[in-house]
């Protein structure tokens, strides 16, 4: 009775996975090359800065041409250069300035614990109950600011990360070809 079921359950296993491998072969999408290579070069991190819930939508509206390859604040200056070398797209990066790494913070004086700034918050980054006051883990927080937006109290700001040992990265370098300095 026991290897009766072992043995029905084992072949109707192999069977379903079997089917379910062909389905996999024939039923299969083909996705574009170049949002794969958009998708893979923006940063990830699902913030929705752009306007857009994720990088992959965000990379389908700049491959097919329905936005402006400078929506990605997190990306940055070098992002917009390798897309626009990608794209075989001429842009003047004269106007566009990189943003610097901010991160919300409560004023723990204004907060009413109304709880809207953390259900609009992509990363999970606000923690707190109803009536209570929230904080902001800033490891997770990527700046969208999207919190600061629907605070009725106005109690939470942006606020640029400190230079510590453990935030410090290596300048990027100047990309502009400067004259060389008289002898």
């Amino acid at each position: 009775m026991f290897t009766v079921a072992i043995t029905s359950l084992t072949l109707m296993s192999f069977t379903l996975g079997f089917l379910l491998a062909i389905a996999a072969r024939y039923l299969k999408v083909e996705s574009d090359p170049v949002v794969e290579k958009i998708a893979e070069m923006m940063p990830g991190s699902q913030c929705g800065q752009c306007g857009f819930p994720g990088c992959k939508p965000a990379a389908e509206a700049i491959a097919h041409g329905d936005s402006d390859i400078t929506i990605c604040p997190p990306g940055g200056r070098s992002l917009v250069e390798e897309l626009a070398t990608l794209l075989s797209v001429e842009i003047d990066l004269s106007k566009f300035k990189d943003k610097v790494p901010m991160f919300a913070k409560v004023s723990e004086e204004t907060c009413i614990g109304c709880t809207r700034c953390f259900k609009v918050c992509p990363t999970d980054a606000i923690m707190g109950g109803p009536k209570q006051i929230h904080t902001v883990f800033k490891d997770a927080c990527t700046g969208c600011e999207a919190c600061v937006e629907v605070c009725p109290t106005e109690c939470l700001q942006m606020v640029t990360i400190e230079t510590t040992l453990s935030t410090w990265k290596w300048p990027k370098p100047d990309t502009e070809i400067h004259p060389p300095l008289a002898a």
